[in-house]
């Protein structure tokens, strides 16, 4: 219907919505944002999920609901293996943060990435070896035919017995009956969710009532209208002058 589109731009890190759109027109570049106030606010979110789980707030929630003063030892950062999920953007600047907090970070991408000071593993060849020595695992990752479904029994499995999960990217990344059944079988010690598969989240939905479950409503890192349009109406210029726009992601890849 726009004949004249010369360019795409999503509203958010992730373009998955864009790409389903089964009239996308060809050949037209989709931009994504890539904002540092929405990096850190992800890293924030992060960095609290985290410390919730190391410093039992989740614990200490279940004892006050039943009235019950009981002291829990945190467990120590420098004792507690986080594995990330995606190293883009997002990703980088949780494992630099959770670093900084005295956290061992170690990182996984679909493509080799080199980072100075961080273990990191690339490719499904090395996905369970990754999973292995990650006490906490957090998802970053965009959602791509690859990805989708990556958090299922046999990824959830390869965790070290009371591991705990983070998943801050897309619900379409979570099998979300494999997660309950490795919650309900002591497997895992936890997680928090921040998207799902549908959303809103159902009022019937298993999640609402599970004990180990922290939710948010998808509000990990909200877009900040005032921050992100300088960036877009550079891009707008840009196309106008005939160049290229910033961040355009590659079709194929889906990110």
């Amino acid at each position: 219907k726009y004949q004249n589109l010369q360019c795409i731009a999503s509203l958010g890190f992730g373009v998955d919505h864009i790409l389903r759109d089964p009239d996308l027109p060809p050949g037209v570049p989709i931009a994504r944002l890539v904002d540092a106030s929405m990096i850190h606010a992800m890293s924030e979110y992060i960095l609290t999920a985290v410390l919730h789980h190391t410093r039992q707030f989740d614990l200490f929630q279940q004892d006050k609901s039943l009235k019950k003063w009981q002291a829990r030892r945190p467990l120590r950062a420098q004792n507690v293996r986080v594995g990330i999920m995606g190293l883009g953007h997002l990703g980088l600047d949780a494992a630099q943060k959770l670093r900084l907090m005295g956290f061992q970070v170690s990182g996984w991408s679909l493509t080799a990435k080199h980072v100075e000071g961080l273990t990191a593993w690339a490719g499904p060849e090395a996905l369970e070896e990754f999973l292995a020595q990650a006490d906490v695992l957090v998802c970053l990752l965009p959602l791509t035919r690859e990805t989708q479904g990556i958090l299922n029994s046999r990824t959830l499995t390869r965790l070290p017995a009371g591991a705990y999960v983070v998943n801050a990217a897309r619900g379409e990344h979570l099998v979300e009956e494999d997660l309950l059944t490795a919650l309900d079988s002591g497997h895992l010690s936890g997680a928090c969710l921040d998207v799902f598969r549908e959303e809103p989240l159902p009022e019937s939905h298993p999640f609402w009532n599970h004990p180990r479950i922290t939710m948010t409503p998808h509000i990990a890192s909200l877009t900040d209208p005032k921050a992100v349009a300088p960036q877009l109406v550079e891009n707008y210029r840009r196309v106008h002058a005939g160049l290229a726009p910033l961040h355009v992601i590659d079709i194929e890849k889906g990110y």
